[in-house]
């Protein structure tokens, strides 16, 4: 069955109040062991780690009231590059921050960048804003966002936005927001030609890819620089509602064909998926 209607983003989350000082700023709570995971395989990581600050530390633990304590009396240039001296992986005290999801440690924080300090990257290509969106962490991009939403433009080595990449993990409310802030950010491909909508398609987030297409049509159509299309993307999956949203959308996707002459039913035929050769 077609799912042409996309339906309302729901209004989004408050952000959570910030902890009195003296306490310690915690991650929201986690619902899934995968997140959990992620956080305990952190901070193993941490054996042996170099060149911390002081401001990393405290990043690290959550310590609201010390970075509070770090951060004022400081004159702007002072401030600036405490804020932006960059550890051995090439992480800023903020970026530690938003990695470990402390909200209210980021909303401090971010008071006191502009956007060229907030948008520098680790070595890992990314910038606090990213590796947020990758993570799923909506909270703390909220917060990067409403203090400065030109941070949505940034790209990683590779011109991936947060939003591509936040499109290709399903993390729906994350990709909510950034449609929020900027439509547009959905015609950003990355270096290989592929939008968050091919990114999405490809890895079998429908509820992703109907807000995608209801931000910016004319994305249905868009090739990557192999000339596949969202479509081609779905037609390597097994999601027959998948298939039926973006036709539903672009039905001249069909018979489109890639540099090699391939529809996506020809890919589909070629990789078995009978789910969506009905």
């Amino acid at each position: 069955m077609l799912h042409s209607d996309v339906p309302a983003p729901p209004r989004l989350m408050e952000a959570k109040s910030q902890p009195a000082a003296g306490e310690e700023d915690r991650p929201p709570a986690m619902a899934d062991s995968q997140a959990a995971t992620r956080r305990k395989k952190m901070t193993k990581q941490l054996t042996g780690k170099r060149d911390d600050t002081a401001m990393h530390a405290a990043a690290r633990a959550g310590q609201l009231a010390s970075m509070r304590e770090m951060m004022s009396g400081k004159d702007a240039v002072e401030l600036a590059a405490l804020l932006s001296r960059q550890n051995q992986a090439g992480e800023t005290p903020l970026f530690v921050a938003a990695e470990y999801g402390y909200v209210a440690l980021v909303a401090e924080m971010i008071k006191y960048h502009d956007v060229a300090t907030a948008s520098i990257k680790a070595r890992s290509g990314y910038d606090a804003l990213h590796i947020a969106a990758k993570q799923g962490d909506v909270d703390v991009v909220r917060e990067l966002l409403q203090a400065l939403p030109q941070l949505s433009m940034t790209v990683d080595a590779s011109n991936t936005t947060a939003l591509n990449t936040a499109a290709t993990q399903g993390h729906m409310d994350v990709v909510r927001l950034l449609l929020q802030v900027d439509g547009s950010l959905a015609l950003i491909a990355r270096s290989n030609g592929k939008t968050a909508l091919h990114s999405a398609a490809r890895n079998g987030h429908v509820e992703v890819v109907r807000a995608l297409l209801a931000a910016e049509p004319s994305i249905a159509l868009r090739t990557d620089k192999k000339g596949q299309t969202a479509l081609h993307m779905a037609a390597k999956g097994t999601r027959l509602d998948l298939v039926d949203a973006l036709l539903a959308a672009e039905p001249a996707l069909l018979n489109q064909t890639d540099s090699k002459d391939n529809t996506a039913l020809h890919i589909a035929a070629r990789k078995a998926r009978h789910e969506v050769l009905i």
